[in-house]
């Protein structure tokens, strides 16, 4: 029973705390939740802006450029447009020359759809992919961009078999992974290699030792949880596609959904692009 005075009122108890949820049974919805939106995303095209600083031997700044692309998928392959360099559209040379790449590699897509055979010069790590082959710990409750979240430790599992080179990369990686509580997505990652890594002697894969990254997603269009902003820094060579000395950061936007045609420039119907309130910091 409780009794009110002039000097005291009563106050309800706090409610007890929400159980966090059991690790294992979260981290499989987050995979299966994964590979639902790897699908979704290829209706998808967005504005991608990445500003790359290459550094010196000392570590001072050397070369700085920022670039402007489109992204989206066609016939399941990720292509990249190049429509902006240091905030300067294209010449009509160029632009010709970069329409001119994108309709090989388009042509390229769709004819490896027809044979059935995987693009193994864009071998990439899924989301998905990288849940599979580690482990996670220490869960706990925290809110981030508004949301409630849940926040792991996670660890790469030497033993976990891996289907390309680039996979291998995980087994020496280790971060904090954050996982939106309502809809199982991964809604940050975060990660760094505490060792150097070689595939090749370093001609296929070399990551130097403190390399590190993160990268947040966002939720358009009420449907999939999208690439928001990353940022980076390190050492990393990755096979011919990929090359970083320095520190690179980037922002996702204007996404808008589509449905890829005959010509290279899909029908494209608009979507309203969520906020990001917490974008992943530019690296110091």
């Amino acid at each position: 029973m409780c009794w009110y005075s002039a000097f005291a009122a009563c106050q309800a108890p706090d409610p007890a705390p929400k159980p966090l949820p059991n690790i294992a049974t979260m981290m499989q919805a987050v995979e299966a939740h994964q590979k639902a939106s790897e699908a979704l995303i290829k209706n998808y095209i967005y504005t991608s802006t990445v500003t790359q600083t290459e550094l010196d031997g000392q570590g001072h700044p050397k070369k700085t450029e920022t670039t402007e692309s489109e992204v989206f998928y066609i016939n399941g392959t990720r292509l990249v447009r190049l429509l902006k360099k240091d905030g300067k559209p294209l010449d009509e040379k160029e632009a010709k020359k970069e329409n001119e790449r994108i309709d090989k590699a388009i042509a390229k897509a769709r004819e490896r759809q027809e044979k059935g055979e995987p693009d193994r010069k864009r071998e990439e790590v899924s989301y998905a992919r990288f849940l599979e082959l580690g482990s996670f710990t220490n869960e706990r409750r925290v809110m981030l961009r508004g949301r409630p979240t849940i926040a792991v430790d996670y660890i790469g599992d030497p033993k976990a078999k891996t289907h390309n080179p680039l996979e291998g990369m995980i087994h020496e990686l280790s971060g904090t992974v954050w996982v939106d509580e309502q809809d199982n997505a991964l809604s940050r990652v975060e990660g760094h290699f505490a060792n150097n890594f070689k595939i090749g002697g370093g001609l296929l894969i070399n990551v130097a030792k403190d390399t590190s990254f993160q990268a947040d997603t966002v939720k358009v269009n009420d449907e999939v949880w999208l690439p928001a902003a990353f940022s980076g820094q390190g050492s990393v060579r990755a096979m011919l596609f990929y090359n970083l000395h320095g520190k690179a950061s980037g922002n996702n936007s204007n996404y808008r959904k589509f449905k890829s045609g005959a010509t290279i420039m899909p029908g494209i119907q608009e979507v309203e692009t969520p906020p990001t309130t917490d974008p992943a910091p530019d690296p110091k």
